[in-house]
Parts: structure tokens; sequence; C-alpha cells
């Protein structure tokens, strides 16, 4: 059973860099059983049909530095190989630009991400190598917060 508060929500606004620097978003986690249910919505992503965009949680709480440095590595809590990260998320489709994507995921809560980033990478994530599948430079951020009652 869902146990979504609607007095509270969990959400980061997604922004690109040079790389993208249309690119507008929003990620919305929801408790959902045992896990969350993400939701995201990006426009103006690149129109290249070549491959998916890789798409993680990551460790940092900031989406600040040159390419997002700040937003460090994956969120890796039970220190995993990739893809078996707890950040690990499938990838986004660019359909013509625009992409949305709703998933499950038992690997966190929405609590447990709060305060963290979420990055769209510039390439497609190779699921294998390590530590983060080859996915290329980070092309947009946004940090993940909490409102309650709309503050």
């Amino acid at each position: 059973m869902n146990q979504f508060n609607q007095n509270e929500m969990i959400f980061a606004v997604i922004e690109g860099n040079e790389l993208a620097p249309n690119l507008k978003g929003a990620m919305y986690l929801y408790p959902h059983r045992e896990g969350t249910l993400v939701e995201i919505e990006v426009t103006e992503m690149p129109k290249d049909r070549t491959h998916p965009y890789a798409l993680h949680i990551h460790e940092g709480m900031e989406c600040t530095g040159t390419n997002f440095a700040d937003s460090k590595g994956h969120y890796n809590p039970s220190n995993q190989a990739h893809p078996m990260h707890v950040g690990d998320l499938p990838p986004l489709f660019s359909n013509n630009g625009y992409s949305y994507m709703a998933v499950y995921t038992d690997q966190f809560t929405p609590e447990e991400v709060v305060g963290r980033t979420v990055i769209i990478h510039k390439g497609a994530d190779d699921f294998h190598t390590q530590p983060s599948g080859n996915s290329g430079e980070k092309m947009a951020c946004g940090v993940i917060r909490k409102v309650i009652n709309g503050q």
C-alpha cells in the first residue's frame, strides 16, 4: 500500500549544463511498498536517437563544480559493483528532445535519497564498466529535496 503523505513532496528540479543548456526537468519520488516509485519528465534533451541517456542517483549533495563534480559518484551505500549500485536507474530515451519515465525500485526509499543528486549523463550506460557504466559526462543535475506543506 502506498504510504505517500499528501503534506510532503520529495522531488528534484533538473537543469542542464553547457552540454544541454536548455534541458529542464523534474523527478518525483513516491514511497510505494518497500521502495520508491520514481517519475521523471525532461524537456529539451539532445535529439540524438542513437543511444539512451544514463540516469543515476549520485551521493553528492550539490549540483556545483565543473561538470557537476560536487554531485560525486553513484549512490552506493552497500558498496556493490555497477550496475547494482542503489542509485542505478533505467536509462532515459530522448523522443525528439522529450523524455518521460515512471519506474519502481526497491533499492531505496524516497527519504533515503533526500539531499542526494540525480544526474543525467551524456552517454549510455553499458551496465558493466566499473565504476559507472562508461556513461560519459554529466549533462544535467538536480538536488533531491523534501517540501512539507508546500514550503
